[in-house]
C-alpha cells in the first residue's frame, strides 16, 4: 500500500477525556485507502522537546466526510503538544503505515474484539468495516473505571459492546479476560489492542481455548518504515520491526510465554 505524506487539516479536537483528545482531520483531495490495525506517523511542530514523529493507530475513516480521526492520549510533551491542535490548525502525517488485522473471510465468522484504554482506538474502525462486509463484531472493552471509559457511543453503532471496569463502576467489575461473555459464548478469531498485561492475558486465553488470536503491539515507533529499529520484536522468524512487519501480529509469532 503506497506511503503518502500529507498536511491534514484540523476540521475539530474534541477532549473526551481529561486525558485523551479526539482529532478529525482532512485534506483537500481524498485521503489513500487505510486499513484497520495501520497507523500513521505524525509530526510535532510546537514541541521544543520532541524531535521525532509520533506514532498514532487509525482510530476511523469517515469517507463521507473524507475525514481521518485520531485518537490521542497525552501523556507525553509530544503527545500534549498534539492535543493542543484547534480547528484550522495543520498537522503533517506519514500514512498509512504498518500491517493491519485481518478481516473476516465470511459474515458468519464470529470475531471478538478487546481493547483497553487508549488500545480501543484501532478497534473502531475494524468494527466498523466488518459492519460494512455484512458481519456484526463483539466489542469487549476495558477500563479501570466508568469515566475511563472511551467512544462507547461509536462502537454501539458497529456492534455489540460488553464492558469491565476494575473497580466495577461500570459493566462487569474486574479485567476483560473475565468477562462472563468468554465463558457464555464462542468465538472463531479475537482481536486485541492495549497494555501488554492485557494483551498477553487475552492471548493466553486464546491459546488455552484454541481460537485464533492478533494483538497491536505498541512498540516505540520512530521512522515508521523498518529504517530506524527501535521497535525491534523478538518473532519465530527473528527479529522483525514492529511498524514495517506489523503493528498487527498473530500470537503464534510471537515469543511471549503464554
Amino acid at each position: 500500500m503506497k506511503k503518502q505524506i500529507l498536511d491534514l487539516t484540523v476540521r475539530s479536537a474534541e477532549h473526551i477525556h481529561e486525558r485523551y483528545v479526539l482529532l478529525k482531520l482532512t485534506a483537500a483531495d481524498p485521503l489513500p485507502a487505510m486499513v484497520p490495525g495501520q497507523f500513521v506517523e505524525v509530526r510535532v511542530d510546537h514541541s521544543p522537546t520532541t524531535f521525532l514523529r509520533r506514532p498514532i493507530s487509525i482510530n476511523f475513516v469517515d469517507r463521507a466526510n473524507n475525514e481521518l480521526w485520531l485518537l490521542v492520549a497525552a501523556v507525553g510533551d509530544g503527545t500534549r503538544s498534539l492535543a493542543a491542535l484547534r480547528s484550522g490548525d495543520s498537522l503533517n502525517c506519514v500514512l498509512p503505515l504498518g500491517r493491519g488485522f485481518t478481516m473476516p473471510s465470511s459474515p458468519s465468522e464470529r470475531l471478538l474484539l478487546v481493547g483497553g484504554g487508549v488500545g480501543v482506538a484501532p478497534l473502531l474502525y475494524m468494527g466498523a468495516e466488518m459492519q460494512a462486509q455484512g458481519c456484526e463484531p463483539t466489542f469487549l472493552l476495558g477500563a479501570r473505571s466508568a469515566s475511563d471509559l472511551l467512544m462507547l457511543s461509536e462502537f454501539r453503532k458497529y456492534g455489540r459492546v460488553f464492558v469491565t471496569t476494575e473497580d466495577g463502576t461500570s459493566g462487569e467489575r474486574g479485567f476483560v479476560t473475565q468477562h462472563s461473555l468468554l465463558v457464555q459464548e464462542s468465538f472463531d478469531r479475537i482481536a486485541t489492542c492495549g497494555p501488554k498485561p492485557m494483551m498477553m492475558a487475552v492471548g493466553r486465553y486464546a491459546r488455552k481455548s484454541g481460537i485464533d488470536c492478533e494483538v497491536s503491539l505498541e512498540n516505540m515507533m520512530a521512522c515508521g518504515v523498518g529504517a530506524c529499529l527501535c521497535c525491534v520484536e523478538k518473532t519465530v522468524e527473528g527479529h522483525l520491526c514492529v511498524c514495517k512487519e506489523g503493528p498487527v501480529f498473530n500470537i503464534d509469532k510471537l515469543l511471549w510465554q503464554l
